[in-house]
């Protein structure tokens, strides 16, 4: 059985790692090499285009970290969870939830 809570916990560090070089390599344990990202502004696929995105909303939001707010909500292959980004230790200026699927 997998651990959601584990990988939700995995996926935002990977989205708090500043290191090119560790960020690509956190992106590889957690993605297939066919994995797939989408939000609303972006569809990508594949380690480096995923690798890629991640650090481009670390320049967009500079000084800013991802946490991850609450529980996760899981079942069969899927989990939801919320996150927060922001300053931090402090309150969150975004929050927002991911849906992530294992296979």
């Amino acid at each position: 059985m997998t651990d959601f809570t584990q990988l939700a916990q995995s996926y935002i560090e990977t989205w708090n790692e500043t290191d090119a070089t560790a960020r690509r390599a956190a992106v590889e344990r957690l993605w297939a090499p066919t994995g797939r990202y989408v939000d609303p502004i972006v569809d990508v696929q594949g380690h480096e285009q995923i690798a890629a995105t991640i650090g481009a909303v670390q320049e967009q939001f500079a000084g800013m970290a991802f946490e991850l707010l609450g529980g996760v909500d899981s079942h069969h292959a899927q989990a939801r969870f919320q996150w927060g980004l922001g300053p931090a230790g402090q309150e969150p200026l975004v929050v927002g939830f991911d849906v992530l699927e294992v296979g």
